[in-house]
C-alpha cells in the first residue's frame, strides 16, 4: 500500500468526494485508511456510571485506500504514486511531476 500515515489525501468517490484530510491510521491488512474528518459516523454510547448522560459520539471510520488519491506536496495535485529504487530503498514518486515524497 502507497499511502502511509500523515499523507494528505483527497477523496475521489463516496459521500465525502472531493474533500481533503491527514491519514490518521494506515490499516495494510484490510486495504483502508482512517482519514480524519472524512467519512464520519455516530455511534450511541451508554451512560458508564449512575446519574452520567448517554451521548452520541462522532468518529472517522475506515474507507477503502481505492477510494483516495494522495496530495503531491509539490504540484499539490491528487495523484498516482509510483515507486523507485535508489540504493536498495523504495521512494515513492509523484507520477506527474516525477518529484519524491518525503
Amino acid at each position: 500500500m502507497k499511502i502511509k500515515k500523515g499523507d494528505t489525501v483527497v477523496v475521489i468517490t463516496g459521500k465525502d468526494r472531493g474533500r481533503k484530510g491527514e491519514v490518521m491510521h494506515s490499516l495494510p491488512e484490510k486495504g483502508k485508511v482512517v482519514v480524519e474528518k472524512i467519512n464520519l459516523m455516530k455511534k450511541h454510547v451508554r451512560p458508564k456510571k449512575e446519574g452520567e448522560k448517554g451521548q452520541v459520539v462522532e468518529f472517522p471510520s475506515p474507507i477503502n485506500v481505492s477510494n483516495v488519491k494522495l496530495v503531491c506536496p509539490k504540484c499539490n495535485k491528487a495523484t498516482r504514486v509510483g515507486i523507485d529504487r535508489k540504493g536498495g530503498k523504495r521512494i515513492r514518486v509523484c507520477k506527474e511531476c516525477k518529484k519524491t515524497f518525503a
